[in-house]
């Protein structure tokens, strides 16, 4: 079967096939003559199952540790099924303070947020969790700005060294060298400024104002 065909047995989408083939839970065989993907009935009962496991909360890292053996099923399960009933638990008080803001506050000026925020602290040394899903977006974000930043620097100063040995090698005229290293330092330091831009707009809660606390 084509990609196209297996993903709507299955009832997903291509992009999902592809993004499981590149978090290693899938490896269908490939045509000779063309290199096309080609997927068989067992690809799509295996596809069948990670939709199962997606559906239910099961990261695809935990799914591809089960298919290799890594993690006993039975185990794997008990484990989510407590994972599953403590986030029943965060929600279930999270509803609670709903209601109690929908019973005692007609509008959003009215209500007293110390006195409400106090209660939620409680209930957070008690292990419920106010989960604040746009903190963990911009945690993701500093991440790839931190690895980008970083790559790009240590890219230049790697051409820079390299500049500098191959002039002592076959030296060219200083004036000529003094300027491909500022070029290369005037670059270090411009995407260390633009990664540090960007780290602060971050922590200012760029993605989401609202989302700060």
């Amino acid at each position: 079967m084509k990609i196209n065909q297996v993903a709507e047995l299955v009832g997903i989408t291509s992009k999902n096939i592809r993004f499981y083939e590149d978090q290693g839970l899938i490896q269908p065989g490939r045509d000779p003559q063309n290199g096309y993907r080609e997927y068989s009935m067992a690809d799509a009962e295996k596809l069948g199952r990670i939709r199962l496991l997606r559906q239910l909360g099961i990261s695809c890292d935990t799914i591809r540790r089960l298919g290799n053996g890594e993690l006993d099923f039975d185990s794997c399960m008990r484990e989510h099924i407590k994972v599953l009933e403590k986030e029943s638990g965060n929600i279930k008080h999270m509803k609670e303070m709903c209601i109690l803001l929908s019973d005692e506050v007609d509008s959003i000026s009215e209500i007293k947020a110390s006195v409400y925020l106090e209660k939620m602290k409680e209930l957070e040394k008690g292990g419920v969790r106010f989960v604040n899903v746009k903190f963990s977006d911009v945690k993701k974000r500093r991440t790839g700005a931190i690895l980008a930043g970083v790559s790009v620097i240590a890219l230049v100063l790697a051409i820079m060294i390299l500049v500098v040995w191959a002039n002592n090698e076959d030296p060219a005229p200083k004036g000529i060298l003094a300027l491909v290293i500022f070029i290369f330092a005037g670059i270090a330091i411009g995407v260390g400024a633009a990664l540090k831009q960007r780290l602060t707009e971050l922590k200012k809660g760029e993605i989401d104002e609202a989302g700060k606390y």
